[in-house]
């Protein structure tokens, strides 16, 4: 039976808490209610829920380019209380932008015949669009909602979307 699969991309402690390191501001915090009603219709029809969480060791060589995030072990690096993770979701840790380089995501997708992924998230710019240029790279159909992706960065948001409908070939709802 093929399946959807839902990437919901760090929706974690460091990026939405008011005041944590690396918070994306009040737009981030925005797309939750949206978020969670895109989990909820995903559970509710079956579909693979996939939590790709940020997941760095104390020296990791991405704290060159930004502060300390995530850390392995820590709150930061937690998935936000109000997202509920049920025991049928899958969470895949990963240390780069992509949520393919150095995890298990490509054998999920295989593994639950996945035939469409959809995806929400932060860093628009960021971690959902090279995420959304690897699964375009695997040939799987991307949607990506426009209420349920948020930056840091409005201009760098808007290009990310603009970059992932025209290039990579997601469709942007």
């Amino acid at each position: 039976m093929k399946r959807r699969a839902l990437l919901v991309i760090d929706m974690l402690n460091d990026f939405l808490q008011e005041g944590a390191v690396l918070d994306c501001g009040p737009r981030a915090r925005q797309i939750i209610p949206f978020v969670q009603k895109k989990i909820q219709e995903f559970h509710q029809a079956g579909d693979l829920v996939v939590f790709v969480c940020d997941n760095h060791e104390p020296s990791d060589p991405e704290f060159n380019l930004f502060p300390p995030h995530c850390v392995t072990g820590t709150p930061g690096a937690q998935i936000i209380s109000s997202l509920e993770v049920k025991e049928t979701d899958v969470i895949v840790p990963k240390r780069r932008y992509s949520a393919f380089f150095g995890t298990n995501l490509n054998e999920i997708l295989k593994e639950n015949n996945i035939h469409e992924v959809h995806v929400v998230g932060v860093c628009t710019s960021i971690c959902v669009m090279d995420t959304v240029g690897d699964l375009r790279n695997r040939d799987y159909p991307v949607v990506v909602y426009r209420e349920g992706v948020a930056d840091f960065d409005r201009e760098a948001h808007d290009f990310a979307l603009r970059r992932m409908e025209k290039i990579y070939g997601a469709q942007i709802r």
